[in-house]
């Protein structure tokens, strides 16, 4: 696949392994953190020994695994210079409150109080502790210094009970770290996404719908809060899973209900980006009781509200940007869409080519903008989501230098 773009390619990372109960998730996180393109130096702590070898760890990474802070010397000093950043998963308690305090007995605690870089870290352990006031002080004092928490979820624990306390999924993990490889030139923008299908509705049984999965919406929400961005999804029907540190969340189902949820949160929106595919007609009519089957049945129908277009002709309209599914390379039907929708960027892609249907982990797009097309191969919707998300950063900073100043010396200009 070409152009396939990644986060970490070419970074180190190094990653320790403390002793929780999850520290064996810890070598596929090691190897998807490779998958990635990343080379990873893992760090053991003696307490990690008791649930995971580090034989594992060290076949999963190809690298040497360290653990005894007398075993290398100076590998305090020489493993963290070499890092670009430094992950902790699983972050017990114990560790926690070492770095919160500046403990240095073993040689992560030591790796850490001397690396300057990005720290990640997983919390891991029981609901009592994670709950305890003291823990939950020294987590504060650590996030308040710039480090990158990830998790933890609710749960069944490792002890059988119920509560918060267990590490994040690794994806979660993996995406909290190209989080902190990500430019943030989304930093602080507000972003209205639109993600899945809708349903309308028949009778309280049926509905109409597509084959819309989400997934390229979720993609971009991902690629969204990386960058910076303070994130709304307002998703349809989707098995996805919400993507971690979004602002706010809505589930829908008509298409109606999605536009009004929009609407509700448009003030000071900075970016509207509607990777939904929203029904395009409606039954004018829904039955309160589930349709007989008795011979042909007839339906009329009506439009269903056009989002797209009700964005466009708002006086001060956010940066806004539609998507185009077609059938076949209509290119023609995407640029017509993107003048008669007042749009900013249309994304365009032919759902019949292979690779770029629906419900699959690629697509094939080409951005269409007023002076400007793009097309690009077929290449992964998270890869495709940061190309799309270069393109309206790109536009954001057009629209910058032409602020109200900017037109004035145009007009100026043009009247001399």
């Amino acid at each position: 696949m070409k152009n396939k773009r990644k986060v970490l390619k070419n970074k180190n990372i190094l990653l320790g392994v403390t002793g929780g109960a999850a520290a064996y998730k810890a070598v596929d996180l090691v190897r998807r953190m490779k998958d990635e393109g990343a080379s990873v130096v893992v760090i053991m702590t003696d307490a990690s020994k008791n649930f995971i070898t580090p034989l594992s760890l060290e076949i999963a990474s190809g690298n040497r695994v360290y653990s005894g802070v007398f075993d290398d010397p100076m590998s305090h000093i020489n493993l963290p210079r070499n890092a670009d950043l430094m992950a902790i998963a699983p972050a017990t308690a114990n560790i926690i409150g070492k770095f919160a305090n500046g403990i240095a007995d073993d040689l992560l605690s030591t790796c850490l109080l001397s690396f300057k870089g990005k720290v990640v870290i997983a919390p891991s352990m029981n609901w009592r502790m994670y709950d305890n006031p003291i823990f939950q002080e020294n987590l504060r004092r650590l996030t308040a210094h710039g480090v990158m928490q990830t998790g933890p979820d609710r749960g069944t624990l490792a002890c059988g009970e119920e509560g918060i306390g267990r590490m994040a999924d690794v994806s979660e993990i993996i995406e909290t770290i190209k989080s902190a490889f990500s430019k943030k030139d989304f930093f602080k923008k507000r972003i209205i996404l639109t993600a899945g299908p809708t349903r309308e509705y028949l009778d309280p049984v049926r509905f109409l719908s597509n084959r819309s999965s989400g997934k390229m919406g979720y993609a971009i929400a991902r690629a969204c809060i990386r960058r910076g961005a303070e994130v709304i999804l307002v998703s349809g029907p989707s098995c996805l899973k919400q993507p971690q540190g979004l602002k706010s969340f809505f589930r829908v189902e008509t298409a109606q209900e999605m536009r009004d949820a929009m609407f509700k949160r448009l003030a000071e929106t900075d970016i509207v980006i509607m990777a939904a595919a929203p029904a395009d007609f409606s039954p004018e009519k829904k039955e309160k009781a589930k349709i007989e089957k008795s011979g042909k049945l007839s339906v009329n129908f009506k439009n269903t509200p056009d989002i797209l277009s009700e964005i466009g002709q708002l006086k001060n309209k956010p940066i806004l940007v539609g998507f185009a599914a077609e059938t076949g390379r209509r290119l023609d039907r995407a640029k017509k869409k993107l003048i008669q929708k007042n749009a900013d960027m249309i994304v365009f892609n032919n759902v019949t080519a292979v690779g770029s249907g629906f419900d699959v982990d690629t697509n094939e797009i080409t951005i269409i903008r007023k002076n400007k097309e793009l097309s690009l191969p077929l290449m992964t919707k998270d890869n495709a989501a940061e190309a799309i998300l270069d393109a309206v950063s790109d536009t954001m900073k057009k629209q910058a230098k032409s602020g109200p100043i900017q037109r004035l010396r145009a007009n100026h200009r043009r009247r001399r």
